[in-house]
């Protein structure tokens, strides 16, 4: 029975951390469409600091019990946040949105040997396959007519983005277990929104106004790919291990691929195609190994 429930809520943790690929997915064109009329740095502030501030008034009887060594871990996993957002976003002004939300899905492969790395636990053979099935299909992502790649500054600096996403996911990893996971979203949330005013004051133009058409984009970012998104991520990486939340996560290029096609009337390529399919193959392998171990 007590085998039977540790199953149930790790199912319940892999469907929720689809949902939040989905709305990460969405993301990259909301991000998109908010770099048209707001600078890198001051959208990851009002992203970060409003998703902090609402998951705060809605719990804020968890929050006010912060403990200081909450406020360092949360602090450390909102370094690599902040980091990781700041490669991503000034990367999106030099590529496209769907073609980011692939490359980032790298982070996949990178994860199991930080893992291994950090906990000193070797990967299984199924995600070591899975990340590698998920590098051929971020290549073909890339292969343009000729057999050639075709990589911009912003492609190099999505793929630093990408070590970093794995980082921060190992980062909470080794904090979730040890705090609350409400608090720690609150408090990466501020961390990452903090660093980013004071780059946004140091390296950016003041922000006078915010204009009417990027609120919809700045909202959906602060709603559901921060707030709702990384509390379910916080939550569900209790019930399941790091490359197992970032095979699921992978999934979000396929989504940002979709929404991309859909909402920006970026052009679908048959590499596009085929990139997609071979990451979403990679899922089911990943998947695979832990459907038949559950069943024994």
């Amino acid at each position: 029975m007590k085998i039977s429930k540790i199953i149930n809520k790790t199912i319940m943790a892999d469907l929720s951390l689809l949902f939040a690929a989905m709305l990460w997915g969405g993301g990259y064109t909301a991000t998109k469409n908010a770099l048209n009329n707001v600078t890198p740095f001051y959208m990851m502030a009002i992203r970060f600091l409003c998703a902090g501030i609402l998951i705060s008034a809605i719990f804020l009887k968890i929050v006010i019990k912060t403990s200081i060594e909450d406020v360092v871990r949360g602090f450390v996993i909102g370094i690599f946040l902040f980091l990781a957002f700041a490669t991503q976003t000034i990367g999106l002004n030099y590529t496209t949105a769907s073609k980011q939300s692939f490359l980032t899905s790298v982070y996949v492969i990178i994860l199991p040997f930080i893992y291994w790395k950090i906990f000193k636990t070797k990967p299984k053979l199924n995600v070591l396959v899975s990340a590698i099935v998920s590098l051929i299909g971020i290549f073909m992502l890339s292969l343009k007519p000729g057999m050639h790649l075709d990589m911009t500054i912003g492609d190099w600096l999505t793929l630093l983005s990408a070590v970093l996403f794995a980082s921060h996911i190992i980062s909470i990893a080794c904090f979730a277990r040890k705090s609350n996971p409400i608090i720690l979203s609150v408090l990466q949330m501020f961390s990452a929104g903090i660093l980013s005013i004071i780059f946004a004051v140091i390296f950016e133009p003041n922000l006078n106004k915010i204009p009417g058409n990027a609120l919809f984009s700045l909202s959906y970012l602060i709603i559901f790919s921060t707030m709702v998104a990384f509390l379910i991520q916080n939550i569900a990486q209790k019930y399941t291990n790091p490359n197992h939340v970032g095979i699921l996560l992978s999934l979000e290029s396929v989504f940002g691929a979709i929404f991309s096609v859909i909402f920006l009337k970026e052009i679908f390529t048959l590499n596009m195609v085929l990139g997609a399919s071979i990451i979403f193959l990679s899922v089911i392998i990943a998947e695979m190994d832990f459907n038949i171990s559950s069943n024994k």
